[in-house]
């Protein structure tokens, strides 16, 4: 085992914290509605095979940032599969197309936040984008153990939240619902929003980082932090369908439980949709701090500001001009997964050994992997009947 040197050291938990809060939001509340259009069977084998699926391909990008001492996606790409005099441009162009995707996102999570403190306190979108931004830019300002800190203090929040709405859903009344086949496009676009909510393998280094390189920590933390998005997966969709039935919408599990247990749920759900953007914008912009910092060795702190002020711009401006940049990046996640793919494959023949993913990380799981991810792009696509 080699020792991997990190800013901080993180706790068992608090690792775990960073992967549950890099994927909790939206996807989650999303899984409901999907799961109401397919029968019980097909909802029970897909959980199970993306899980098993995102957690070979977590392990795998583990193993490469491991075998790149921690390394982020853009610096184990450049290390394996580039070289020569285009080495340098084609870096930056992984880059810039790689940072595009995720201040697509964080401009999302700042707007959801304005729009819960606009919500709350009555204040206009502007104040509340800022106020949010200032906040929650605070936590990862203090380094990756603060960030390790809230995240863990947050999903137990979540938890608990969820554990509210749970037991209100079982005691209240309950909804037929009729679990039946519709159409293979449904169960492709399900496929597609389980394997969304599930991913969280850009905080995958800093995991490694963090736990300084213990495999069994490493592995053991992944494959918990996964597990409880997925435990997080099976009780919002099973208390959503026993109180709502088949008249789930597309406006997300929280409002959909707001209208049928009372208008309560929508207090619960502030927190709740709070709690799961921050979690999700300390841990995707702390990755993309210290992926701009590998780059141009600015510093942390102004690596960090660099990398979020973009989106707090765009965030005050208004999102609607940027929705051909969100669907770009769906896009570009999935091209740059099969580019850490490949260069996972370059690294295992170069290290000869494979301490963490052992046959897990076989040429058979790496295809199985890319073709999860081309797979979860025709999902998105796909029409829902």
């Amino acid at each position: 085992m080699r020792e991997i040197k990190s800013e901080a050291k993180l706790t068992f938990l608090e690792a775990t914290s960073i992967i549950i809060g890099h994927s909790v939001g939206s996807g989650i509340l999303s899984v409901p509605y999907l799961a109401s259009r397919n029968s019980w069977r097909d909802i029970i084998l897909i959980i199970a095979g993306v899980y098993f699926i995102n957690l070979v391909m977590h392990f795998m990008v583990a193993e490469l940032s491991y075998n790149n001492n921690g390394s982020q996606f853009i610096k184990c790409i450049e290390n394996e599969l580039f070289s020569g005099t285009v080495k340098k441009v084609v870096t930056w162009f992984a880059f810039a197309l790689l940072g595009l995707s995720v201040i697509s996102n964080v401009s999302g999570f700042i707007a959801g936040g304005s729009a819960v403190f606009e919500a709350w306190f009555g204040i206009p979108a502007w104040a509340g984008t800022i106020i949010y931004y200032a906040l929650v830019s605070l936590v990862v300002l203090f380094g990756m153990k603060i960030v390790g800190i809230c995240e863990k203090i947050s999903v137990f929040a979540m938890v608990f939240v969820i554990e509210i709405l749970f037991v209100a859903a079982i005691v209240g009344e309950h909804s037929d619902f009729n679990s039946k086949f519709i159409a293979g496009s449904n169960i492709v676009a399900l496929y597609s929003m389980v394997a969304f909510s599930l991913s969280a393998v850009m905080s995958v280094p800093q995991v490694v980082k963090g736990l300084n390189g213990d495999i069994r920590k490493i592995k053991s933390s992944i494959a918990l932090g996964t597990g409880v998005n997925v435990f997080l997966i099976i009780i919002i969709t099973l208390m959503t369908i026993m109180a709502c039935g088949g008249n789930i919408s597309q406006n997300g599990a929280l409002v959909d439980l707001s209208g049928a247990l009372g208008g309560w749920v929508g207090t619960i759900g502030f927190i709740f949709s709070l709690l799961a953007l921050s979690t999700s914008f300390w841990a995707n912009t702390l990755n993309l701090r210290d992926i701009l910092n590998e780059q141009v060795k600015w510093g942390t702190r102004v690596s960090f500001l660099a990398a979020t002020v973009p989106c707090l711009i765009i965030a005050l401006i208004g999102m609607e001009t940027f929705v051909g940049f969100t669907r770009i990046a769906s896009v570009i996640q999935v091209a740059t997964g099969i580019g850490v793919i490949v260069a996972y494959n370059r690294s295992r023949k170069r290290e000869g050994a494979s301490p963490l993913c052992r046959f897990l990380g076989t040429l058979p799981f790496q295809i199985i992997v890319i073709i999860s991810s081309i797979l979860s792009t025709v999902g998105a696509l796909a029409p829902v009947k």
